[in-house]
């Protein structure tokens, strides 16, 4: 297979976050691509760099008001009066609020949805180089490739068409689907991070070309909390084409398999030209934030079903942060997907 990597992503070196209150390590970390870039090598896989798609793809999916905040936040948080070593939200419009702030504080409360997506001054370039990894990788299938596998970092699911949030400052995923379309009438996303993919969802909530399916972890009490119930569908013309699949804490390869059956059954009844997997591995057994437990081995069958739907397939890295085990994890799902193409 194919996979579309960038060293750009080293830009993206982000601080510590607060998680509940106290300061942690971020676990969104440059090791991550090195782990999955080093299995990816070791298997013989074929490591293709991305050229410089422009601004267009971008603009495509995120609304100019963003992409021009994103652009300009590291440099106007510096001009503040001793400012800290990123841009982090600490204040925000909350439901009742519509009001555009103008300075840069403000802006941050209303692009930046999680302290956990700093902006440091690499940020932007790590990001639009991880757009261009999936454009390149939809590329390559528009031009016949039956699969190729885009390695984004930072990874972009939880990225609104005008918010950053959760690790995520493009919808990597969202902008390959788009780029897809040109070729391609109905495209479907099957989303297997073990978070919502809530930015995919609200992105294509009121369209019919782009079938939505997320499984993950049950949201009640877990991020992104106010997204990703199965009583979401979409809306106005959109509506059926959204599919929530949330699972109980300790979901274990048996019960992820029974519901991917169900989200695989849907997206066939959809009947897609293309497919796009946002592929999470924190839905591992062992991975630091996740709550479900796929093992190492379950990738790979997980990864088998998929490629039963016979599908031209983007894989586009989401999650995962067991650094320790992203190797094995990314070989057992490749070898499954790969194997289900030759039988």
């Amino acid at each position: 297979m194919q996979v579309v990597y960038s060293e750009a992503h080293f830009r993206h070196q982000p601080p510590e976050v607060i998680s509940r209150g106290r300061g942690q390590p971020h676990v969104e970390i440059a090791r991550r691509a090195e782990e999955l870039i080093g299995a990816a090598r070791r298997d013989g896989h074929e490591i293709v760099a991305p050229i410089d798609y422009g601004a267009g793809p971008r603009a495509a999916v995120h609304s100019p008001d963003y992409l021009a905040f994103l652009e300009e936040a590291w440099r106007e948080w510096q001009a503040l009066p001793n400012p800290t070593p990123a841009v982090q939200p600490h204040v925000s419009p909350g439901r009742h609020m519509t009001g555009r702030p103008t300075g840069i504080v403000g802006r941050v409360g209303w692009y930046v949805t999680t302290n956990s997506a700093p902006i440091v001054e690499g940020t932007w370039g790590a990001a639009c180089a991880a757009t261009d990894v999936a454009v390149h990788a939809a590329e390559l299938v528009m031009q016949g490739a039956s699969s190729a596998y885009a390695l984004s970092r930072p990874p972009g699911h939880h990225a609104f068409a005008d918010t950053a949030g959760g690790f995520c400052y493009f919808n990597n995923v969202a902008i390959a689907a788009e780029r897809l379309r040109r070729r391609f009438f109905r495209v479907a996303i099957l989303d297997i991070d073990v978070h919502h993919g809530n930015g995919t969802q609200g992105i294509f909530y009121r369209r019919p070309d782009v079938f939505f399916v997320s499984l993950h972890g049950d949201p009640s009490d877990f991020f992104p909390f106010f997204a990703g119930y199965a009583h979401e569908r979409g809306e106005d013309a959109g509506r059926g084409f959204n599919l929530n699949l949330p699972m109980p804490p300790g979901t274990a390869d048996a019960g992820f398999l029974e519901t991917l059956d169900a989200g695989l059954a849907a997206i066939r009844r959809f009947a897609p030209e293309a497919l796009l997997v946002s592929l999470g591995f924190d839905a591992y057994e062992h991975d630091p934030i996740g709550i479900l437990k796929v093992t190492t081995g379950g990738f790979a069958e997980v990864a088998r079903r998929i490629g039963g739907l016979d599908l031209p397939t983007v894989l586009v890295q989401e999650g995962g942060y067991n650094c320790d085990a992203l190797g094995a994890n990314l070989s057992s799902f490749l070898n499954g997907f790969e194997a289900s193409r030759r039988t």
